[in-house]
C-alpha cells in the first residue's frame, strides 16, 4: 500500500488520481531521535503524519518539558494555534525516537483542496487536534485523565515513559503512580 493510500484510507475514499495528487504534494522525511519538527518562535506551516516511530510537543516551565502532546505512527503532528493563526509557535516538536513521516506544507493543503471536495476531510485534522489538549486542561480530576487516556489511547503508556504521560496528563509522576497501582 503506498504511503497516500495509507494515509487517506482513514480520512475517507479517494480515487487513484487523488492519492497520486496527494502523494505528489506531500515530502516524505526521516528523522532521527531528537530531531526538532518545529521550533518555539517558528510560525507551523504544515503537518506531519507519522508513519512510524514517536515524537512529543512540549514547551518549556522552569527547566522541564511541559508535555503538549503524544503522537504515535498513524497520528498528525503539528502546532495547532501556530498553524490556525500563522503565528509563532510556543512550543517545540521533537522526535521522541527516529521518525518516518510525512509533510504537508500549508499551500499543499490548500492545493488539495481547490482539486478536490474530498480533501476537504484535511480540515477535521485542525478540529481533531484541539479536541484532544482541551479535554486534559477541563477534566476536573487526575483520575479522569488518567482514564480518558487509556481508555482512548493505551498504546501511549507502552511507548513513552511514565514522567511524560504525567506531564502530558498534568498530574506529579508519583499521582500517576499510585493510580495505575489502585487500577
Amino acid at each position: 500500500m503506498s504511503f497516500g493510500n495509507r494515509i487517506l484510507q482513514s480520512m475517507g475514499s479517494f480515487s487513484e488520481r487523488e492519492v497520486a495528487f496527494f502523494e505528489s504534494k506531500a515530502e516524505r522525511e526521516v528523522l532521527g531521535r531528537n530531531a526538532i519538527l518545529l521550533k518555539e518562535g517558528e510560525v507551523c506551516r504544515s503537518f506531519f503524519y507519522v508513519l512510524s516511530g514517536m515524537a512529543y510537543q512540549y514547551s518549556y516551565r522552569d527547566i522541564d518539558e511541559n508535555i503538549v502532546e503524544l503522537y504515535t505512527e498513524g497520528d498528525w503532528c503539528f502546532n495547532h494555534s501556530s498553524f490556525i493563526r500563522q503565528k509563532p509557535s510556543e512550543t517545540f516538536i521533537k522526535a521522541y525516537s527516529d521518525l518516518e513521516g510525512v509533510r504537508l506544507s500549508l499551500i499543499s493543503v490548500h492545493e488539495l483542496i481547490a482539486a478536490s471536495p474530498s480533501f476537504f476531510q484535511l480540515g477535521k485534522l485542525l478540529e481533531s487536534g484541539v479536541s484532544r489538549v482541551r479535554y486534559f486542561d477541563e477534566a476536573s480530576t487526575a483520575v479522569e485523565k488518567y482514564n480518558h487516556l487509556y481508555g482512548s489511547r493505551p498504546d501511549l503508556f507502552q511507548k513513552f515513559p511514565l514522567k511524560m504521560i504525567a506531564s502530558y496528563l498534568k498530574i506529579a509522576p508519583e499521582t500517576l503512580s499510585r493510580i495505575r497501582s489502585i487500577r
